[in-house]
């Protein structure tokens, strides 16, 4: 849905509609929030037949042709609560944003497994829209139902299944905030295979083939952040070789990624337990990537994110 947004010397720029949508219990508030903290202005559960009042073309209104006012982003939030929410309003108030040459239009959807869903409305008592006097799996079931035509025409799809409030501002950030320079914000993180596979990874790395600490008793109690365990994993053989490829590798698709005009990049690796070597290895990618001048975060799913490696060697990285 989204287009090319360069313009000529002459050209007013573009504003940036973000619509965000998606299942109930999502996501979606703490969406909005974030989006309002990095400079949007932000609109909820408003009426489609008033949408193209709320972006009205700069011709329409010279006084504020150019304005800052009228060139900040907008971030709609539309779901089962907005009127007239179906696919024949959607075509009918929508489609026609997506020619506008002042628009650039995105659908970002934000889902959740159904049981993730399930608790996080028991948790908070809250009743589902659309199962009022009925189990609430009922409604998200039926929610989902209705909004699979939508899903398959987002821009951007993130399950929040797994994701932390600030993990999902900081995905937010990365993909939806307007530096001077656009620059590729990149994500590291390290996991369990048995616990599953990260929800939002863009690459994945399988890391089971290095030596595994579990199976030595002084290192079992340990993580990757520890020294002893670093130095394990890097005594096996196949590991010098491998995270050579590695780096070299990630370095080289980086620039490509950017040229694409992507944003956020989350890279994860996993091993058996998300203890030892996926986590030893995650924290040389990430700083072997922010060498680079780029901007890195990560994350230890199994573990939480700890100290750092680099601080834990005194900083010998």
């Amino acid at each position: 849905m989204s287009a090319d947004t360069t313009t000529a010397p002459d050209a007013l720029p573009r504003r940036r509609l973000l619509l965000v949508t998606g299942m109930s219990g999502a996501g979606k508030s703490t969406a909005l929030k974030a989006l309002e903290d990095i400079g949007y202005e932000v609109v909820d559960n408003l009426p489609l037949s008033l949408l193209s009042n709320l972006v009205r073309p700069h011709e329409t209104d010279r006084a504020e042709r150019g304005t800052a006012s009228a060139n900040r982003p907008l971030a709609l939030c539309i779901d089962v609560r907005t009127r007239q929410f179906d696919l024949e309003h959607f075509e009918q108030d929508i489609a026609p944003l997506l020619d506008r040459t002042d628009l650039d239009v995105t659908l970002l959807f934000l889902d959740g497994d159904d049981e993730a869903l399930r608790r996080r409305f028991t948790e908070t008592r809250r009743p589902h829209p659309l199962a009022a006097d009925r189990p609430v799996i009922d409604g998200i079931r039926r929610e989902r139902e209705r909004l699979n035509w939508l899903k398959s025409r987002a821009d951007l799809t993130v399950n929040t299944s797994a994701l932390s409030i600030v993990e999902l501002r900081r995905l937010l950030e990365g993909n939806f905030s307007h530096p001077a320079e656009p620059e590729l914000s990149i994500f590291v993180m390290s996991f369990s295979y048995p616990r599953g596979l990260p929800a939002d990874a863009d690459l994945v790395f399988d890391v089971r083939f290095l030596s595994n600490p579990h199976y030595e008793d002084n290192l079992r109690p340990l993580t990757g952040l520890d020294l002893s365990v670093g130095r394990h994993i890097e005594a096996d053989s196949a590991f010098a070789p491998f995270f050579a490829n590695l780096n070299d590798m990630l370095i080289s698709l980086l620039p490509a990624y950017e040229r694409e005009g992507k944003s956020y990049l989350t890279i994860a690796v996993g091993c058996t337990g998300g203890r030892h070597r996926s986590v030893f290895v995650a924290e040389r990618v990430a700083a072997a990537l922010q060498d680079t001048g780029r901007q890195v975060g990560i994350r230890h799913r199994e573990i939480g994110s700890g100290q750092k490696l680099k601080e834990a060697l005194g900083g010998t990285l």
